[in-house]
């Protein structure tokens, strides 16, 4: 794969003059997540036939449904469409950047350049839908032909719906036995080569640079002074060598367990791969691939487990709730999620985002975020409890909305999905385990080398008193040359007070839903005055294959407000070869052990 280098000219290139009578195909790709050449078989089946072929990508203002998003992230996205249209120049091509919306790029863009055929890879999103919907109904009137493939999941997410009667799965264990019945991954289009453009050319002129380059950081209007470098390098280039150093680690594979939580797998991985599989630099098919056949050749060609593919199908579990719920972002009007009374605390919120809580494993964190757009998937969970249910009890949508700004992997399914479940507002209901912000850290990295090395200013203080740096003795802090109140914030709560209460604010939620199930009389479709006799919201939607829209529907005529939760099994996997085992957890002031899912982080 070539690597981008700086702009060059390129000369226009001209199609042959097709035989007479022979329709001319003039062929745009649409780039939006999918930015790579292989696996792409929308672009592959737009070629075939075509004459010329134009790859754009529309830099939509709202980026992705938001407009919430960092320097960061809006630097690994032009790193990735450098990275592409470097390696489009090895095939005489280029990648033509517009800014715009789409509903008003392409019809001009349809009469310009004489467009017969338009490809793009399938969004599953509700916005996603809705914008094709209409790019759709252009191309239509416009007489362009349309081109749509899957490749962005695994698995056509409408099938595994149908599949379920024609309602999202809301369990993972659901999900897993759903996905078991569906037909094979399909394997990964051909990767698109000059053999593959054929004759098929683009023409470019002398001024595509200046039309239709990749604009800076700078010319987008952001201040780059004090940027520091990317730890994560975008692009499909960095992506397939990453993949090919995720795969030499053969032990992992044969015993497809995630490593222990330590110091090292805090920091960023050189085969870290989620903001990769999230821009679609990096086909989660070829991923997958990839996977099943060096597992087959460590097992001696025995079949893998689904939890070798734990992070993929986490991906896709939470694609497959979103994708017919265009409030899955929200609270209110989510029809999946409970409706918790949080509190409005702008402060308290900015002191969490900022790292400025006065714990030192939760600053530290949300520092590593803020710098590098990435944070292990445990150090996510950590911080969103103590927003959330655990210490802060601020909405999971604010953070979701933080994250959205920082994380360079942010999918607006698996982010709004992972901060519901993480306070307990859907899909895991065990909101008697929150995290201590002092000895869940202080478990994974007892000697502070993560502290010191985001918070520089604590790197002072011995290891004893580096997690709860309010403890040490004046004369420790003097020495540390920090003084807690001074240099340092003091704690913005008491955790263990904050904790106890906000558990019991769950419980009594809780509570009023098990009452809310417990009515008795209610309407279902077709029946009437049913009677709900289960023991979990989980096993009705289980047996009765209702999701939450239909069951709020359901229980319209009760007293209690409306808020459900689609609860899981104690393991929240459903399947126990892809939990892991955490330590840190606090019930009110007792530590233990649990069990939670695998990440999706994919470092």
């Amino acid at each position: 794969w070539p690597v981008p280098g700086s702009p060059r000219k390129t000369l226009a290139l001209r199609s042959p003059s097709p035989p007479a009578g022979v329709m001319v195909v003039n062929t745009v790709h649409w780039f939006r997540k999918g930015l790579r050449l292989h696996d792409n078989p929308s672009l592959g089946d737009s070629i075939q036939g075509a004459h010329s072929v134009r790859c754009v990508y529309i830099l939509d203002p709202w980026f992705a449904g938001s407009s919430n998003v960092g320097i960061s992230r809006w630097r690994f996205l032009l790193q990735c469409l450098e990275d592409l249209d470097a390696s489009l120049r090895k095939l005489n091509s280029r990648l033509f950047v517009i800014r715009g919306q789409p509903t008003d790029v392409f019809p001009r863009l349809f009469k310009e350049w004489n467009i017969t055929r338009l490809s793009y890879e399938y969004d599953s999103e509700p916005f996603g839908k809705e914008r094709d919907a209409a790019i759709k109904k252009l191309a239509n009137e416009a007489g362009v032909e349309v081109i749509v493939r899957i490749s962005h999941t695994l698995y056509d997410l409408d099938k595994i719906i149908e599949l379920n009667g024609g309602q999202s799965p809301l369990t993972y264990k659901r999900f897993q036995t759903l996905i078991s019945r569906m037909e094979a991954v399909e394997t990964p289009a051909e990767t698109i080569t000059a053999e593959v453009m054929g004759l098929c050319t683009t023409p470019v002129s002398e001024d595509h640079d200046e039309k239709f380059g990749v604009p800076s950081l700078e010319e987008l209007g952001f201040d780059t002074e004090g940027l520091s470098s990317a730890v994560w390098p975008g692009g499909e280039t960095e992506a397939l060598t990453r993949l090919e150093r995720h795969l030499e680690r053969k032990a992992w594979v044969a015993n497809f367990e995630r490593p222990r939580m330590n110091a090292n797998s805090l920091l960023a991985s050189p085969t870290g791969l989620s903001p990769y599989l999230r821009f679609g630099c990096l086909s989660c098919r070829l991923f997958y691939f990839k996977l099943t056949d060096l597992y087959r050749k460590v097992k001696k060609n025995s079949s893998p487990p689904l939890s070798l593919y734990g992070q993929l199908l986490w991906r896709e579990f939470f694609y497959t709730a979103a994708t017919n719920n265009p409030r899955f972002d929200k609270m209110e009007g989510n029809p999946i999620c409970v409706q918790i009374p949080w509190d409005k605390n702008p402060e308290a919120l900015a002191k969490w985002a900022e790292g400025r809580t006065g714990f030192p494993w939760i600053d530290a964190i949300m520092t590593q975020l803020r710098q590098e757009g990435w944070i292990h998937h445990l150090a996510r969970h950590a911080v969103a409890c103590f927003l959330t249910r655990g210490d802060l009890w601020i909405s999971w949508e604010e953070g979701m909305k933080v994250f959205e700004e920082l994380l360079l992997d942010a999918d607006w399914s698996v982010n709004a999905g992972s901060w519901m479940w993480l306070s307990c507002s859907s899909f895991f209901q065990q909101f008697f385990h929150c995290y201590c912000p002092v000895g869940f850290g202080r478990r994974t990295d007892p000697n502070g080398d993560y502290i010191r090395r985001y918070l520089p200013v604590l790197r002072g203080f011995p290891a004893k008193y580096i997690y709860d740096p309010w403890n040490a003795p004046e004369s420790v802090q003097k020495a540390a040359k920090c003084i807690i109140g001074v240099h340092y914030p003091k704690p913005m709560v008491h955790h263990a007070e904050a904790s106890r209460l906000n558990i019991e604010r769950m419980k009594q939620i809780y509570q009023q839903l098990s009452c809310y199930r417990g009515l008795g009389k209610t309407k279902t479709k077709g029946k009437e005055n049913a009677t709900l006799n289960h023991t979990s919201l989980s096993e009705y939607v289980a047996s009765e294959n209702l999701d939450g829209t239909s069951l709020c529907s359901s229980l319209t005529d009760a007293s209690l407000p409306t808020g459900l939760l689609a609860m899981v099994p104690s393991n929240p996997n459903g399947n126990s070869d892809n939990s892991t085992t955490i330590k840190g957890f606090q019930t009110g002031d007792v530590t233990k052990e649990v069990n939670a899912p695998s990440g999706l982080d994919t470092p």
